[in-house]
């Protein structure tokens, strides 16, 4: 269905882009507000020849992509067991969700001070912020996906002489792959949302300080450079989750 209506896509974009540069052209919106399409690529391709406050775009690109990648591998490692736990067992649930609910409501904002003051204002706390940003929305989805597998399941597999570590590699562990693969594509987007919090504080590299950045001298043309840039990322990062999503869990929605 996604394939078919791709086209819808492509004219729904294209329709938008067509407008943009209209209302550019025609002046009705200050460029101080809205730049033209063509003053955005033309700073795009200034950044990609000369880099920005010193540093290739390249170098912006992936120190936001490391950080991102190291927290997120930690929200893994971290989450989904924990998840699969507090599932199944509904004492460590009782223990472990009071805490995910106190803190999965606060603004990044709010207890990265905290962070700043314990870890420093280097890449730790900015990989920390943004591993608990991942982490709740990976926790809950999980623990969601472990409360619907079905008990006559559960129980069919211990009557065939399964032990519970067997009950949660072959049965639980795949029944909830689904919703694991929601919590991995919700919680991505949770922390790279966060990520310009996290590059507001002491940073001098990263897509998010590029955009905070540009916004101190009013350099719209820029910020729109790294908005862009930034949607486009998040869209094939969220592409590649879903086609490995297809890979492995192909009988999602066809039940």
């Amino acid at each position: 269905m996604v394939v078919k209506n791709g086209w819808l896509s492509l004219a729904a974009v294209l329709i938008a882009f067509a407008a943009w540069w209209a209302v550019t052209a025609a002046g009705w919106i200050n460029p101080l507000f809205v730049p033209s399409p063509q003053a955005v690529w033309k700073a795009f391709v200034e950044i990609c020849r000369d880099g920005y406050k010193g540093s290739p775009l390249m170098t912006h690109i992936g120190a936001s992509l490391l950080r991102l990648g190291i927290a997120f591998a930690i929200a893994l490692a971290t989450a989904i067991p924990l998840g699969l736990i507090s599932g199944h067992f509904a004492k460590a649930r009782a223990i472990v969700d009071p805490f995910i609910e106190f803190y999965r409501p606060l603004p990044p904002l709010a207890y990265y001070t905290l962070l700043v003051l314990w870890l420093g204002i280097g890449n730790s706390s900015k990989i920390a912020l943004l591993a608990l940003a991942a982490f709740a929305p990976l926790y809950i989805a999980v623990v969601a996906g472990v409360v619907r597998v079905p008990q006559d399941r559960i129980n069919g597999a211990r009557s065939l002489g399964a032990k519970r570590l067997d009950i949660f590699t072959h049965i639980i562990f795949p029944s909830c792959l689904p919703d694991i693969f929601t919590g991995i594509r919700t919680s991505l987007g949770v922390t790279y949302t966060t990520l310009v919090a996290a590059e507001m504080v002491a940073a001098v590299s990263g897509m998010g300080w590029m955009v905070l950045d540009a916004s101190k001298f009013l350099r719209s043309d820029v910020i729109f450079v790294g908005i862009i840039l930034m949607g486009l990322i998040a869209v094939l990062i969220d592409g590649s989750i879903r086609l490995l999503e297809r890979s492995r869990v192909p009988w999602n929605g066809k039940e």
